[in-house]
């Protein structure tokens, strides 16, 4: 038997203001969505693939504290998009970390932008090369800019 993950779902505090955020960063597509007051939620993907569904029915902000999900990870072709991503994530104003693009690891060459979405959920946009021009993060886990 094999698993793969097919989507994930996350809880967040203003689907509107998520929706937006996830579509400029990601340039995902909406594959479905309701507006209903006690079921509010999108469908979010690219290329006829669910990615994300949002889901709100949250406050506050993510418990980096409590367990459950520590980073959600994406992987693109190659650095430019990684570049391409930075240059929106920074035009929106979210939490960057590190100041950019940074390798995963000293000496090597796969890294990215690790970053937050509007209720603080820490995000990772990688390519498996051509992150190597800065040092890698001194704090956090190994392969993983988030600490």
């Amino acid at each position: 038997m094999t698993f793969q993950t097919d989507h994930v779902g996350l809880n967040v505090s203003d689907l509107d203001r998520s929706k937006d955020f996830y579509l400029k960063v990601f340039g995902f597509e909406i594959f479905g969505e309701s507006d209903q007051p006690d079921r509010r939620y999108a469908f979010l993907g690219l290329d006829g693939k669910l990615v994300l569904t949002l889901w709100q029915q949250s406050e506050g902000s993510f418990a980096t504290g409590l367990p459950g999900l520590h980073h959600l990870s994406f992987q693109v072709p190659d650095i430019e998009a990684v570049r391409r991503a930075e240059n929106v994530i920074r035009e929106l104003g979210a939490t960057l970390h590190h100041d950019g693009v940074v390798p995963h690891g000293e000496g090597a060459s796969s890294g990215g932008v690790f970053f937050e979405d509007p209720d603080g959920i820490r995000l990772e946009i990688f390519a498996p090369s051509g992150a190597d021009e800065r040092p890698a993060p001194t704090t956090g886990a190994p392969t993983c800019g988030f600490f």
